[in-house]
């Protein structure tokens, strides 16, 4: 015990902090600090007397315990006699065996090691302190946490760095592409293609694919929702028919936008929008009340089927990626690679094509 805790302890005492090499005590210097100390007893019980008490009370001998803590024996009895002074307790008696505990001092013992534990994990948390993430992660977020697992990533982000300030922004994932690529957030959650959509040209898009880092979490698909009782309007239908009724659009920023923009684009389409929505809450509802169609994730539509009797088009449907974003020339920062360390052990990363 006194090898796994006193020496342990003692060491921590004396290491170098630039080398953090561990160096033997001086018995010369450790008997003078004992001697400088001796006319009062009346000082707070310092480590190297803890260290004597428990090394002479697992010895029984004040010759072995002061080889094992490297001191002379005159600096072990001296620190034995200030505890005991300071207590005013006899804690060993002399036996032919050498000294052993009497009852209070047996009393003492327990504490006396738990005291030295106490340290040495103060000792060791204070070294973590060195190494702990600090600073700030700021984050941008899309549509409903729980998609995202929010809370399960924020949970083991916390536990991962502590110490790390970490600040959430929630926008649309065309926002949160933007405030990337501006900066004004460190990372985020993304929906698409990160260059789909994102300038006016090809070259644009093709410039902002260049210059971001993308993390796939998921891969899932976006189907077409109607109101209750369109089955015979939208059922089996294709996209050019479906381009003939209303739709709910959404703001540019939305992926609703740009995969409806990908989708009748293709096909020199284009539905008419009768009304512009930019959250989805909001757009389920109009959608139950008859407003027309739109696009819903697929776990969402069957719900709102089941739920609310929305008709669901199961013969088109939109393939669609969410994905963890941040600059290329910054997802090796510390903050964002332990958020990217973090996401591994929540998401089975989709193959990528």
């Amino acid at each position: 015990m006194f090898s796994d805790v006193c020496g342990e302890v003692g060491n921590m005492q004396l290491l170098d902090p630039d080398s953090m090499h561990v160096y033997r005590s001086n018995p010369i210097n450790n008997e003078l600090n004992d001697i400088s100390m001796s006319n009062n007893v009346n000082l707070p019980i310092d480590l190297k007397t803890l260290q004597s008490f428990v090394a002479v009370a697992e010895f029984g001998n004040v010759t072995r315990a002061a080889d094992a803590l490297c001191v002379t024996q005159p600096a072990v009895s001296l620190r034995l006699k200030q505890l005991s002074e300071h207590f005013d307790l006899v804690l060993f008696r002399r036996t032919a065996r050498g000294l052993d505990l009497t009852d209070d001092g047996l009393a003492l013992l327990a504490r006396a090691k738990n005291v030295m534990l106490s340290l040495l994990e103060l000792e060791r948390t204070a070294q973590q302190l060195h190494h702990q993430l600090r600073g700030g992660l700021c984050i941008g977020t899309v549509i409903d946490p729980e998609f995202i697992r929010l809370g399960a990533f924020l949970g083991a982000l916390v536990q991962a760095a502590p110490l790390l300030a970490k600040e959430l922004r929630h926008g649309m994932s065309g926002n949160v592409r933007d405030w990337v690529m501006r900066n004004e957030v460190d990372a985020g959650f993304f929906l698409g293609h990160v260059g789909q959509g994102h300038g006016h040209t090809q070259a644009q898009d093709d410039a902002a694919e260049s210059v971001l880092y993308q993390k796939p979490l998921a891969d899932f698909v976006y189907r077409v929702v109607a109101p209750p009782g369109w089955e015979a309007q939208v059922v089996d239908k294709d996209w050019n028919a479906l381009a003939k009724l209303p739709w709910l659009g959404t703001a540019e920023a939305s992926v609703h936008y740009r995969l409806l923009q990908q989708v009748f684009g293709e096909r020199s389409v284009m539905p008419r929008f009768v009304a512009r929505v930019d959250q989805e809450s909001s757009m389920l509802a109009m959608v139950r009340s008859g407003v027309g169609l739109s696009l819903c994730r697929d776990s969402v539509a069957l719900q709102e089927k089941y739920r609310h009797g929305l008709v669901i088009n199961e013969r088109v449907s939109v393939d669609c990626r969410l994905s963890f974003i941040c600059l290329q020339s910054r997802h090796t920062e510390a903050p964002i690679a332990c958020a990217l360390d973090v996401l591994d052990t929540l998401w089975v990363t989709p193959h990528t094509t």
